[in-house]
């Protein structure tokens, strides 16, 4: 699942016009970096969450990803190099984002049609981590290991220098540490690997499919998880950027200016 439902309050002027997942480093748009991962990485279908300008995400995009799109329509279906686009629209069906949680359960009858699995990757568009991998390894790892959540860390941008979780590097358990604990924490990358349990009773209360659209955070779920050792994580030390400003975004495309950026996107929109 791809998170991509935010209204990138901080990316602004820039996300007036221009959804944040759409906003470009290094030439393509940010979620596409995560999309051609995925598609190398052997996953085979992606929902994509949105809320905010979100028919400018789905018109980009649409239901067949490939990283060089053919022109004719049918030769691209025939194409096995595709991935596979659906969409959980929140601003459509309720009027604005649900947040993390209640967009997964939202999301859950695309993510996870019956018979078809318990496991699912959840990243954000807005981060830029152009060398992960979403490999099968880790997938098969995971459901082996019978946790609830399996997230990946980074060391603390100036941005967070509190961190979120603690890791204990023995158990590989990710620890919900209290504010006084003195341990390192570290930041989550928003790259993650989860069950659906974490989304039911008694993680979770909100129904399959979010029928109300009922807005709820992940962090709640994770601490919770964590106290019970559900969750494991790893660190991870290649090049990550939450790309929250405009500022980090100039900062990606090599010194190009804010407003520079600006001029491009609304071009591009």
């Amino acid at each position: 699942m791809l998170l991509a439902a935010g209204r990138g309050e901080r990316m602004r002027p820039l996300t007036d016009t221009c959804p944040k997942p759409l906003l470009c480093v290094q030439g393509k748009p940010l979620m596409q970096w995560h999309l051609e991962a995925l598609l190398h990485g052997g996953c085979p279908q992606v929902v994509v969450n949105t809320a905010w300008l979100e028919q400018v995400i789905v018109d980009r995009f649409r239901y067949h990803f490939c990283p060089q799109p053919l022109t004719d329509k049918r030769n691209q279906l025939l194409n096995k190099e595709y991935l596979k686009v659906l969409y959980s629209m929140e601003g459509r069906d309720f009027g604005a984002a649900l947040e993390t949680a209640g967009g997964i359960c939202r999301a859950l009858p695309l993510l996870l049609p019956a018979g078809t699995g318990d496991v699912f990757w959840v990243l954000a568009a807005d981060v830029y981590t152009p060398g992960f991998a979403f490999t099968q390894v880790a997938v098969e790892r995971f459901t082996e290991s019978g946790q609830l959540a399996h997230i990946w860390l980074v060391r603390n941008p100036a941005h967070n220098p509190r961190g979120d979780f603690g890791l204990d590097a023995l158990t590989r358990l990710a620890l919900n540490l209290p504010k006084d604990d003195p341990r390192p924490r570290y930041t989550y990358s928003t790259i993650g690997l989860y069950h659906r349990a974490l989304f039911a009773p008694p993680w979770c209360d909100i129904p399959t499919g979010n029928p109300l659209g009922v807005k709820a955070a992940l962090a709640p779920l994770l601490r919770a998880a964590m106290d019970q050792g559900r969750v494991t994580a790893e660190l991870y030390t290649n090049p990550w950027t939450d790309v929250g400003t405009p500022e980090r975004l100039a900062q990606l495309n090599e010194g190009t200016s804010v407003a520079s950026i600006a001029a491009v996107q609304n071009a591009e929109t």
